[in-house]
């Protein structure tokens, strides 16, 4: 039977250099689970490996749609899934990787979508406009805690579906995480990254500034004039959110590259407490790609 193995974590821990050797040593496959790398032309501020640094492993769910579009957890269940099941099928080991935590997570488990109300969601939508997206998402916090943990004030459109679906149904929007055991893929070994906290800043710092060395600000105008400004989602991207910021004239670059490296370190935490929710991940301490995957090998063969 072909492996099921998923990484998981904060971000700048590691997480797609380990899949890829990962990949290499079981002849496998890799499954992206961050949100924004879905995202055609959003290469630099996403940290999305280039073709080089793949080393020739098929990558799944990268560059699926245009920065015009909002994608939804749903639709990312049934792409993911039915890549997946095509892979398992054809007995190929699939490694699924990324920090988006509600990804991974509509993946594994059976989680259930409420229909929307355009009626609710305009009128949360004008709300934003009106009272901004922090005292929405702080509205979020007080109906459920690990929604608002989850899905960062930045991301508008998120958060104005979270308290949607609080709305219709009811009950947190959390609810409609199911138990342990109602997993679609049992089979499935989890894994977890996770750093000093203190390393993890000073990696993350050391991320934004390549990002701005590589380019991110004449990448984020490139995806300006391909309709980036049209897309909820994709504008909310940390770096990119700074950067059109920074094109309005609402701060300055040196300031826009600061509060790129907070909002992350920010999001980084936002991770940690999510991923520290699940117990059947297996956490790996810092260490060297060919020491964590040594270590993810040993317990793939003790399982």
């Amino acid at each position: 039977m072909a492996h099921l193995i998923v990484i998981g974590g904060a971000t700048a821990t590691g997480k797609s250099d380990l899949a890829v050797e990962l990949a290499k040593e079981l002849n496998g496959q890799v499954v992206n689970a961050d949100s924004m790398q879905l995202y055609n032309g959003m290469d630099i501020g996403t940290a999305k490996l280039s073709l080089q640094e793949r080393h020739g492993i098929p990558h799944h769910m990268l560059d699926m749609v245009d920065v015009k579009t909002d994608v939804t957890v749903a639709w990312y269940q049934e792409h993911a899934r039915n890549i997946i099941d095509q892979l398992l099928e054809q007995e190929i080991n699939t490694i699924v990787v990324g920090g988006t935590g509600f990804y991974i997570k509509a993946i594994l488990d059976d989680l259930n979508f409420p229909d929307t109300d355009p009626d609710i969601r305009d009128r949360l939508s004008k709300e934003a406009e009106e009272i901004g997206a922090a005292a929405l998402h702080k509205r979020l916090a007080t109906l459920d805690v690990a929604a608002a943990l989850a899905i960062p004030k930045e991301n508008v459109r998120r958060v104005v579906r979270a308290l949607e679906v609080i709305e219709i149904t009811g009950k947190p929007f959390t609810a409609n995480l199911p138990r342990v055991d109602s997993t679609k893929y049992p089979q499935a070994q989890q894994f977890g990254l996770a750093l000093d906290r203190t390393k993890l800043d000073e990696r993350i710092d050391l991320r934004v500034e390549r990002m701005w060395d590589r380019g991110l600000v004449g990448e984020t105008e490139e995806l300006i004039n391909h309709g980036l400004l049209e897309g909820k989602t994709a504008q909310a991207a940390l770096g990119y959110a700074q950067i059109i910021r920074m094109q309005h004239g609402l701060m300055t670059e040196a300031e826009a590259k600061e509060d790129t490296k907070r909002a992350t370190r920010q999001y980084a935490r936002r991770q940690e407490t999510w991923f520290s929710r699940d117990e059947r991940i297996t956490w790996l301490a810092p260490a060297t790609t060919q020491d964590l995957l040594a270590s993810v090998l040993q317990a793939i063969l003790k399982a």
